[in-house]
């Protein structure tokens, strides 16, 4: 018997945008033991009658598909999307980093946020506020290179993710 490996799974979402939904949804993951490691949720239709729900979860392959066809199975949910067993698809997070330093430490964070492509979006006589988007590895390394330089606090939104080309969540 072969031995499935654990990974990370983007798993997407259509559901009616009504009240409970998102709660029923949390509620499956967590009745059965798995973790959510991001969430992000919006209205996506004109109407605001449907959200899209990215969650970003852990688990084996056989793991995500039992997860993926439990939530089909919740009532409001249209439409449920292994993105990462569908092939490709762009996922990005954006997260505000804030650091509190002064001296060489700022001169760096500054250096490092250019090299990043990081945005000051609030800058004070001790403190910068980036925001950055990208990759959740790109936010990871970002943050991990501000620590030694005055990190004081981050606020990340989850990954937000679609697939790539002319498929959609629809068509697959």
């Amino acid at each position: 018997m072969q031995q499935e490996i654990s990974g990370s799974a983007v798993i997407s979402l259509l559901v009616d945008n009504e009240s409970g939904a998102l709660a029923r949804i949390v509620e499956l993951f967590s009745g059965r033991g798995y973790n959510i490691q991001s969430l992000t949720v919006a209205p996506v239709d004109e109407n605001q009658t449907t959200s899209r729900v990215n969650v970003v979860t852990t688990g084996t392959p056989s793991a995500i598909r039992q997860i993926s066809a439990q939530i089909a199975r919740v009532v409001p949910v249209s439409r449920v999307v292994d993105l990462t067993a569908e092939g490709p698809y762009v996922a990005r997070e954006m997260a505000l980093v804030k650091v509190v330093s002064s001296g060489e430490p700022r001169t760096e964070a500054l250096r490092i946020a250019q090299a990043f492509r990081a945005r000051a979006v609030d800058t004070t006589a001790s403190s910068f506020v980036f925001e950055l988007t990208g990759s959740t590895e790109k936010l990871d390394s970002f943050i991990e290179l501000m620590r030694p330089l005055g990190l004081a606090e981050v606020s990340r939104t989850g990954v937000a993710s679609i697939c790539r080309g002319p498929q959609t969540i629809q068509s697959i």
